[in-house]
């Protein structure tokens, strides 16, 4: 595996125009460090190459399985990519029993999860909890903000479900979505993967226009579940006045019936 990865290593650096000082800062090593990864002097652990996936923008599959210096193999990899089915690093808790534990991201830590999202590490210091509707499969409670997904509003926390393959996105369905550039959102899907490569966003608020999102810029889809809020929804107010239109109209029928008199 050493000259397979090392040359990938130093392909991709190259190929995102970084240099061996600047990718040591992102990994928080030593250049020295990466001079080995390089040359193959030394290979790095679990921590350290999840990171490195990161800042290379590959799997961890890819970048140890894969020979980035071929270009008929670059190809292929594309052709992986788009598949829903490259392999992603899910991180997660568990109880004494072995349990997963519903992982929670506040806004305060979205950021922090951007980067750390793969990493055990990190994912050990967020908070966690435990439902019992919720066994079967890995979950996540992220709060959105916002006003976007109306009636929820900003400060809820959507409880969703991990989703591995990204064709199984359904449409209509709504998602927390972990990109690249926009971070967390929480958007209603259109999944455009086999024949664009892209999903299309839109919100539940129609004043937010619809977006197309790359599959290159995901990292990671989670399928609503439900919702944790402090503040329930409000009634909605048409349909309220609605309602009470019709039982002042029932009530004037009731009184023109009881004062009606046959000739």
């Amino acid at each position: 595996m050493g000259t397979l990865l090392s040359n990938n290593i130093k392909h991709l650096r190259k190929k995102l125009s970084i240099t061996q000082e600047q990718l040591a800062e992102r990994l928080s090593i030593k250049r020295s460090l990466v001079g080995a990864y390089e040359e193959g002097r030394a290979e790095p652990g679990v921590s350290n190459l999840i990171k490195m996936s990161h800042v290379l923008e590959v799997s961890v599959d890819n970048l140890i399985s894969e020979d980035y210096t071929d270009t008929t193999s670059e190809k292929k990899l594309i052709r992986k990519d788009i598949d829903g089915k490259r392999l992603r690093v899910l991180s997660v808790k568990v109880d004494k029993d072995d349990n997963e534990k519903i992982i929670l991201i506040p806004q305060k830590a979205a950021a922090g999860y951007l980067n750390g999202y793969s990493d055990t590490e990190y994912i050990e210091t967020l908070p966690s909890f435990q439902l019992p509707i919720f066994t079967n499969g890995s979950f996540r409670a992220f709060e959105i903000k916002g006003d976007s997904m109306l009636p929820l509003v900003s400060g809820t926390f959507i409880i969703g479900q991990y989703v591995e393959n990204w064709f199984n996105i359904k449409d209509d369905k709504t998602y927390i979505f972990l990109t690249r550039n926009e971070g967390i959102v929480y958007k209603r899907a259109k999944n455009l993967v086999k024949t664009e490569g892209i999903i299309k966003l839109s919100s539940d608020n129609p004043a937010y226009k619809s977006y197309n999102l790359n599959i290159d810029d995901l990292l990671e889809a989670w399928e609503a579940k439900a919702f944790l809020s402090t503040e329930l929804p409000s009634a909605d107010v048409s349909i309220h006045n609605l309602a009470s239109m019709v039982h002042s109209l029932k009530e004037e029928i009731s009184e023109i019936k009881g004062n009606f008199k046959p000739a």
